[in-house]
């Protein structure tokens, strides 16, 4: 029996259980990889040089489904809508290993039908095959270099890299197979290695709950409180809620740019995310990068990858577009936003909060991708969590908590210079959208979690009041600044913790669902 599936008419393995099926695909990638890899040094030695060109595959996953059965109507994903024949190429299984389990698992259940593992026939792009933090051409002669792509397959663009089946321009892959999942293989790996450059830390070190921010002291809060959470003695913590200390040791390390691992002592064994790098395991390291990336991640790291990881985004919509194309490869379980916005509303005052629970896209740069009429729906799930960790941090309720956090409508604006604009057009603007808020960054973030089906929500923190006579200046900037940045990035953790703790995979809402679903969350 082959292990090729390039089409309909070839058959692969067939396995009744997803740890079989798991076992198969990861042996299959590491000897094409490996396969790949060899002739590549070779070739930057200057051997087999009159070869052709060498081809490595990506694996696949296929099974055919001839009924579907009664699905529990409270599922809202791992299931197949329709009679089909339905495949995805798959990369990086030690880093996909409980998603991917967790997926099978879901399908075999729903449809009690086998596996079928094989070689697909897309290629893996060479530079797709090397480890996260090389630079293969880099290392061979310079003659070399101008030749390679004679003999090796490079990334390009085209339907196995490109969002066809996200936006639903495709219904099919190109063998005529209904898509499993959203991404296919080459745009994952496209994803994991641009994460590398814009975070500064490996793919494998991100947590699936993922917390955005616009501003560095976010990050310096976020640090100190994870070291904190990860280093602090047991004689430290005896003022330490029961609740806070099981927090606390459920975190196994720290992770910065550079992929620096601060491990907590606590915990023994290798830390999870070194084991799961691209050929061995994720470097890490001492010290710092060189230099700061375009948009740092650290990462508060759990052994079940349910751990917390913050991003400054920097400022605008673009950025948070760019960031969350590529995190939603790695399917988190949720992200949020926390940063600040200037306050639209006459009543608020300066260090008050914003529930976002309807957006005003003025960003565009998802306009060609999600139309200005399809609606962002507020999640629930994430609404509640953002509202109880308020309460738990801030330790107010009823209405001294509804006095600080006002739910309403945030705008997401491209333009830095937004007050320049005719102070008409935005007060017509403002109150026929019953706008509180505006900020550079929320709507993109939530419109492409809604896009890309990760659930996402909003919690802002008031830092001006242009329209109202406070613009944000440098002095009232600091004072507002010290004060709420602790509380605003504890009550941020908080959600996401509680997130974790009551739903985990199962925050996927049925929101989120689409009228053509794929199979995989």
């Amino acid at each position: 029996m082959t292990d090729r599936l390039p089409g309909a008419g070839h058959t692969g393995k067939l396995h009744d259980t997803p740890e079989d099926a798991f076992r198969h695909i990861q042996a299959l990638y590491d000897a094409e990889v490996g396969r790949l890899l060899d002739a590549w040094r070779a070739f930057a030695r200057g051997e087999a040089a009159g070869e052709a060109t060498v081809v490595a595959h990506y694996p696949l996953v296929r099974l055919v489904v001839t009924k579907v059965a009664a699905v529990d109507p409270l599922a809202s994903f791992g299931f197949l809508a329709e009679p089909g024949r339905y495949a995805t190429t798959l990369t990086r299984p030690g880093l996909f290993k409980s998603y991917l389990l967790e997926q099978f698992a879901l399908l075999r259940r729903h449809h009690d039908v086998p596996l079928e593992v094989g070689l697909s026939s897309t290629a893996i792009p060479v530079q797709f095959a090397q480890p996260e933090d090389g630079h293969m051409e880099a290392e061979m002669p310079r003659d070399r270099r101008a030749a390679f792509r004679e003999r090796f397959v490079a990334p390009s663009a085209g339907a196995a890299i490109d969002d066809g089946i996200v936006d639903g321009r495709r219904r099919t892959r190109d063998d005529g197979s209904l898509p499993l999942a959203l991404f296919a293989a080459p745009r994952i790996d496209l994803s994991i290695h641009r994460l590398r450059h814009y975070t500064g830390t490996s793919a494998a070190w991100f947590q699936k709950f993922v917390i955005f921010t616009n501003y560095d002291f976010y990050m310096e809060e976020f640090r100190r409180i994870a070291l904190e959470e990860i280093c602090a003695p047991a004689s430290q913590a005896g003022a330490d809620t029961d609740q806070a200390r099981e927090r606390r040791t459920g975190y196994q390390a720290f992770v910065e740019p550079g992929n620096r691992v601060t491990r907590n002592p606590g915990f023994a064994g290798p830390v999870a995310g070194l084991a799961d790098g691209h050929n061995g395991a994720v470097p890490a390291t001492e010290s710092g990068p060189v230099r700061m990336p375009q948009m740092p991640a650290y990462h508060l790291v759990r052994p079940d990858g349910l751990g917390l990881t913050m991003v400054n985004i920097g400022v605008g919509p673009s950025n948070a577009k760019t960031i969350t194309d590529h995190i939603a490869v790695l399917r988190p379980h949720a992200w949020i936003m926390a940063g600040h916005c200037g306050g639209l509303s006459l009543t608020q005052q300066l260090g008050d909060y914003v529930l976002a629970h309807a957006y005003l896209r003025d960003d565009k740069v998802l306009d060609r991708f999600l139309p200005l009429a399809v609606p962002v729906p507020a999640l629930a799930e994430v609404q509640q969590a953002l509202v109880t960790a308020a309460a738990d941090v801030t330790g107010l309720k009823g209405d001294a908590l509804r006095r600080v956090v006002r739910t309403g409508t945030v705008v997401t604006t491209d333009d830095r210079n937004w007050e320049q604009d005719d102070p008409d057009d935005l007060v017509r603007r403002f109150n026929a959208s019953r706008a509180i808020a505006i900020d550079m960054e929320s709507a993109t973030i939530a419109a492409n979690g809604y896009r890309l089906g990760v659930p996402y929500g909003t919690l802002l923190c008031v830092s001006d009041k242009p329209m109202h006579g406070t613009p944000k200046l440098p002095g009232m900037a600091s004072d507002f600044y010290a004060e709420r940045k602790e509380q605003h990035t504890r009550i941020a953790m908080r959600a996401m913790e509680l997130l974790r703790d009551e739903f985990g995979p199962a925050v996927f809402s049925r929101k989120l669902m689409r009228f053509l679903p794929v199979a995989f969350r």
